[in-house]
């Protein structure tokens, strides 16, 4: 219903669409699936004249090559005369990229079952994929085990956003040094842990609310210990400030 209320309202106001798509494979939910804008516009009633992008990445998702900078994008319902503006501008680059080409062949057209890499190819992205799911649960449910964080299940893609409770102290403090509250307990706990994390601030969090951005991407042994660093750094810092 989401996704049909934003197709409806860029529909009707005339805006292009953006949907960057690319954790369309990291589904961690039982009984949920990826649902593309796309689908969703072409199947809803005054989506009809909807401009969608639809975006996806091989340096991102479930396989997750961040070296390999390759993807694509499809438009849908932009005007030719744009769509060969864009195509034009792409094919103006001098150097190819070639290793991203690739990337994004092999992407949108795995080994299928009877070819020579198959076993191997499906092998390798079931132990990334439970593995992710693993550390999905690992990150969140170590998190809430800390007393003043809570944090909602990581369904998807590979972040969670945590909820955290400060005291009136450590509040009243950053707003001295004209940060927000979690601005200032991030950089607290990049100093004394050297985990780095993005305030919830940067993505319009509900007035009052605090907290922020992290990733399960670590391997599952260092995760552990970085929930422990949560845990000590989340304890020294009420100390500090109760």
């Amino acid at each position: 219903r989401t996704l049909e209320t934003i197709c409806k309202f860029c529909a009707a106001n005339g805006i292009v669409l953006l949907a960057d798509e690319v954790y369309q494979r990291n589904i961690y939910a039982p009984g949920k699936e990826f649902l593309s804008a796309k689908k969703i516009a072409c199947e809803t009633k005054d989506c009809e004249d909807l401009q969608l992008v639809s975006f996806h990445s091989t340096s991102k998702g479930l396989i997750g090559e961040c070296g390999r900078r390759g993807g694509y994008m499809e438009m849908h319902g932009i005007d030719p005369y744009v769509q060969a503006q864009v195509y034009k501008l792409a094919s103006s680059g001098l150097c190819s990229g070639m290793a991203g080409q690739i990337m994004t062949s092999l992407m949108v057209n795995p080994p299928k079952p009877g070819d020579e890499s198959y076993e191997m190819f499906m092998d390798e992205e079931s132990t990334i994929f439970n593995s992710l799911v693993r550390r999905s649960k690992l990150l969140v449910d170590g998190l809430n085990k800390i007393e003043g964080v809570t944090c909602e299940p990581s369904e998807g893609a590979m972040y969670a956003f945590p909820k955290i409770e400060l005291p009136k102290g450590a509040v009243a403090a950053a707003e001295e040094n004209n940060q927000t509250p979690d601005t200032m307990y991030a950089l607290s706990l990049l100093d004394e842990t050297g985990i780095c994390v993005v305030p919830a601030s940067g993505f319009g969090q509900a007035d009052g609310r605090i907290g922020f951005r992290t990733t399960f991407l670590p391997p599952e042994d260092k995760l552990v210990k970085a929930v422990d660093e949560f845990k000590r750094h989340h304890e020294l810092f009420c100390q500090k400030w109760n």
